[in-house]
């Protein structure tokens, strides 16, 4: 059965919001858009009318694309000032009976009964295994027959202030959250596969004004750092060394410089003005030394982090987030991390931009929890499935027109 499924992340730099369709365990791109972001601070509400105002203008621009209203997201917070704890539960029945996705929601739900932090909320629920009659372990216990079933879980739980700002506004904004999970859980399950999901690693995520180092094992984040500093202060930098502001020096951070030096062209050239209106000619080599310095600097500071936060052999080391599209980057990231250590990019077609891996996977992370308790949730009605997936055979039928015309046309030069 096909699904469509929405998520969104509100970040300190922009809010971003995807709608994809899931056909045979495949993800299909239906809708994407990004709106830079206004009255948040380091992943946290500051003004919730700015952050209303800007998740206005984010939702006209989806509904616009699908040609319906959304009512229902699952939503990206940040994973500051989260805390972990592992759990476990046990359910016993009269006889034995073959487990299904109920009977695992009830045992994840007596296993994190009681448990939540005074002032916390709980986010996730992730299962590390299932054992059966107290002798074999399994990671999904669904049509397996029992008499006692138990489980060991992940639990991780947020400041309950800082949640519930979030949800209070999309709340304003129409719009009912289904699910919550963090950019970092995001973040694994965008670059997810079987092989990191017997190993030991570790998924870096650059964002705007900090940087997310997130150990996993086994598939399951068991510890995380937020390191205060981000992207922004590469804007900074160019924007003081050469007496620029900070829109000009955002841009030319995206759409000229390169990661590492050694790409860049002592030749190329281009002009800024100063503040005060004095314009002069900088090369591409100056300015991508500047850059490269800075993001030296931040991936540095998460080498030593991940140092803190385990001893144990790390087998991989993933870097996210949008500053990852700048050229040369996977350079930087491999002489400094080690050739563990590489760039992740989406594989999904329509989303190249590195800076949707969190909203991604977490769609992914829903779906997954979604199957291994035999739910689902709908997040669109059938009527509005089917405008949805109107609009989208039009717009196929309109990419066919232009590139038949574009056959045509070659077809003719050709002849």
């Amino acid at each position: 059965m096909n699904k469509i499924l929405t998520g969104i992340e509100i970040g300190t730099d922009s809010i971003k919001i995807i709608v994809v369709e899931k056909i045979r365990n495949e993800f299909h791109l239906l809708a994407t858009t990004k709106v830079k972001s206004s009255g948040l601070k380091r992943g946290e509400i500051i003004d919730t009318k700015k952050v209303v105002e800007k998740l206005k203008v984010a939702i006209k621009n989806i509904e616009e694309q699908i040609g319906t209203n959304l009512k229902r997201v699952v939503l990206c917070i940040s994973p500051k000032n989260c805390i972990f704890n592992i759990v476990s539960g046990e359910l016993k029945f009269k006889e034995p009976k073959v487990i299904d996705g109920n009977d695992i929601q009830k045992l994840i739900k007596k296993s994190i009964s009681n448990k939540t932090t005074k002032d916390y909320e709980l986010v996730t629920a992730i299962p590390i295994n299932f054992k059966i009659n107290n002798d074999k372990t399994v990671k999904d216990p669904k049509g397996i027959e029992a008499t006692i079933l138990e489980v060991k879980a992940v639990i991780s739980e947020t400041p309950r202030e800082s949640l519930y700002n979030f949800l209070g506004a999309l709340d304003v904004c129409g719009l009912e959250v289904i699910d919550i999970a963090y950019t970092t859980t995001g973040d694994y399950f965008a670059v997810r596969n079987s092989d990191l999901d017997k190993k030991v690693g570790v998924v870096i995520n650059i964002g705007e004004d900090s940087t997310n180092v997130s150990l996993y094992n086994k598939g399951i984040m068991i510890k995380n750092s937020t390191i205060n500093v981000g992207s922004f202060y590469i804007d900074h930098d160019l924007s003081y060394i050469y007496n620029i502001d900070l829109e000009k020096a955002r841009e030319l951070k995206e759409k000229f410089v390169v990661a590492s030096s050694r790409y860049a062209d002592i030749y190329d050239k281009i002009e800024l003005e100063t503040k005060g209106g004095t314009k002069y000619n900088v090369t591409q080599m100056d300015v991508s030394k500047v850059v490269e310095a800075r993001i030296e600097e931040i991936l540095k500071v998460a080498k030593k982090e991940i140092k803190n936060l385990t001893n144990r052999k790390i087998s991989y080391i993933i870097v996210v987030g949008g500053l990852s599209e700048i050229t040369g980057f996977n350079y930087l990231v491999e002489s400094v991390l080690g050739n563990l250590a590489y760039t992740y990019n989406s594989t999904i077609v329509g989303l190249r931009d590195n800076s949707f891996t969190s909203v991604l996977g977490l769609i992914k992370y829903f779906d997954n929890k979604s199957n291994l308790r035999n739910t689902e949730y709908d997040m669109f009605s059938q009527d509005d499935m089917k405008k949805i997936i109107n609009v989208r055979s039009k717009d196929n039928k309109e990419f066919q027109k232009v590139f038949d015309y574009f056959l045509q046309n070659k077809e003719d030069k050709v002849c």
